[in-house]
């Protein structure tokens, strides 16, 4: 089984071909999401990526919002107003021909980086905040705590994703970031927990032993596992 495994981000559509093992067969290839971020735009980049890539027989994508059953319910960074109700996974399918599956991009990410044992917890520091639980590496039910307010007229996605580390600066998100890390360590009591994103590298603080920074392409070997867990 060959998988082609899609990560759909707010800034970057990223790419790449797996085997069942989650081990890369092609380039990591990756795009600027289009604007305005409409399904119709997406399916193009991701076409234009796929390009050149031949023998896959299953599609695993990632994708920025609550998905329910292959459904797009929320897209808070690519405009749920173009996405609400979209059946990106039945599209997906049509459009290349094979199965596909379509999870939660934090959730596909956390597949693809956790050790399979005990609680563990992935975030992801992009254009937003992204969140996954797994327990002896299966999924739990996604929670959209991004949305969850941490002050009185702001929620995580507000308090610490990009447009905050432009707005406060590298200090004071990194403020932020330390307040957020003890309330998750405090409400979820993981065992591991693994920092992923474009923003994890700016943090500057000694993390605790049990916490992880990872990159982007570790985690979109979760394509694999996901035909094997779901």
């Amino acid at each position: 089984m060959k998988i082609l495994t899609i990560d759909i981000g707010g800034s970057n559509i990223k790419i790449t071909l797996l085997n069942e093992e989650g081990e890369s067969l092609s380039e990591y290839k990756k795009l600027p999401t289009p604007q305005p971020s409409t399904p119709e735009n997406v399916i193009a980049t991701i076409k234009t990526l796929a390009g050149g890539i031949d023998g896959f027989d299953r599609i695993s994508a990632g994708f920025p919002g609550y998905v329910k059953k292959g459904v797009i319910k929320t897209a808070p960074n690519l405009g749920t107003e173009y996405w609400k109700d979209h059946d990106l996974q039945k599209a997906l399918s049509e459009t290349f021909k094979c199965p596909a599956k379509v999870v939660n991009d934090a959730d596909l990410q956390g597949l693809g980086l956790v050790s399979g044992t005990g609680l563990e917890m992935v975030i992801t520091l992009g254009t937003g905040f992204g969140t996954a639980l797994l327990d002896d590496g299966h999924l739990l039910p996604h929670l959209e705590l991004a949305h969850h307010p941490i002050k009185t007229n702001k929620v995580y996605d507000d308090y610490i994703g990009e447009k905050a580390y432009e707005k406060k600066g590298k200090a004071h998100w990194n403020e932020r970031i330390r307040k957020v890390l003890g309330i998750l360590k405090t409400v979820f009591n993981y065992d591991r927990l693994y920092i992923s994103g474009g923003n994890a590298r700016n943090i500057d603080f000694k993390l605790d032993d049990n916490i992880i920074i990872v990159s982007n392409k570790d985690g979109i070997k979760g394509g694999a596992r996901l035909w094997k867990t779901t």
